[in-house]
Order: structure tokens, then C-alpha cells, then sequence
């Protein structure tokens, strides 16, 4: 151990890292049970060449696992309009695809209806990352809809961006 390592509060950890707005994703696939999904805050792009994404289960997660035998899996990029459909996913045990409309990805995978963007992946690897799991996706097919704002979380809730400033 650093002898130099503070001891870390985890609630005063989590809530400074509250203070990085990040959008909300949905990690989706299809599984021989049907199809599998969680809602993911820990995702972003890793490389262009080639091109790769990165997201970050909790260990605990009970769906990472049908995903991973997957193999394949597609990132829904939540909308504004998605905080029941962020919430539904959040959740264990419940009925995930409730009410939610979906149309299959390039590969199988549940591609949800309305989302700001969609990417579609390979896993490409994994590594221990405390009590999560880094996981590497290889981007496979991906688009967008410039129409749509994107579901924000920041300080612990739910947020919308107002405008984006572009240069």
C-alpha cells in the first residue's frame, strides 16, 4: 500500500465524481433467455483506431453476465425522454422490456426506440476495476439522431443540457 494513499470517504468520493455530468446509457443484448439490458452511467470512447468504447458494470450486476456470453451488446444512448426507461433498467428482477420499444441492432441486439445514439459492439475484452468490471467493446455499427437531447445525470439526478455551445 502508498504510504502516501489517504483513506478515502466513499460517500464524499461519490459525492465529488456527482459533480462530472455524464450522460446515461443502456447496455442491451440478446441472450437464449431473451433479450438483457442494465443502465449503465460509466460509459465512454476509448480509441478510434480502432474503434472502441468502454463501459463499467458493478460486479454485482446479475445481467452483465448473460451479456458477456453474449458476446455482443449494443450502447443506447439515452434521451431526455428516457428517465422511466433509465429508472426500468436500473432495476433487478423486474420486467426491463416493459412498454419499451425496441428494434433489433446489426447484430440482434435491442437497439431502444427514440435514443440520442446507438453503438453496437463486439467485446473485445475486460479487466478487474475495484468493484467493477472494465469492459471493452470493438464498435461494430453506430448512428445518431442530431434531432434528440441527451438524458444528463449530475449531482446525484437526472438533468437536461439547455443549449450546447458549438464552436
Amino acid at each position: 500500500m502508498d504510504a502516501h494513499a489517504a483513506t478515502v470517504d466513499p460517500a464524499q468520493m461519490r459525492h465529488v465524481l456527482g459533480h462530472f455530468a455524464s450522460g446515461i446509457v443502456v447496455i442491451t443484448a440478446t441472450t437464449p433467455d431473451g433479450p438483457a439490458g442494465f443502465t449503465c452511467q460509466s460509459f465512454s470512447s476509448l480509441s478510434l483506431d480502432p474503434p472502441l468504447v468502454s463501459f463499467s458494470p458493478a460486479r454485482s450486476s446479475t445481467t452483465w453476465p448473460r451479456i458477456r456470453v453474449a458476446g455482443r451488446f449494443c450502447v443506447n444512448v439515452l434521451a431526455e425522454g428516457h428517465r422511466d426507461t433509465s429508472t426500468a433498467f436500473s432495476r433487478s428482477g423486474a420486467d426491463k422490456y416493459a412498454g419499451v420499444a425496441w428494434s433489433p441492432a446489426p447484430s440482434g441486439a435491442p437497439r431502444l426506440d427514440g435514443v440520442v445514439a446507438w453503438i453496437d459492439c463486439t467485446l473485445e475484452d475486460e479487466f478487474p476495476g475495484g468493484d467493477h468490471t472494465i469492459v471493452v467493446g470493438r464498435v461494430r455499427a453506430l448512428d445518431a439522431d442530431t434531432t434528440r437531447a441527451p438524458l444528463v445525470f449530475h449531482r446525484g439526478a437526472y438533468d437536461l443540457l439547455g443549449t450546447t455551445a458549438r464552436d
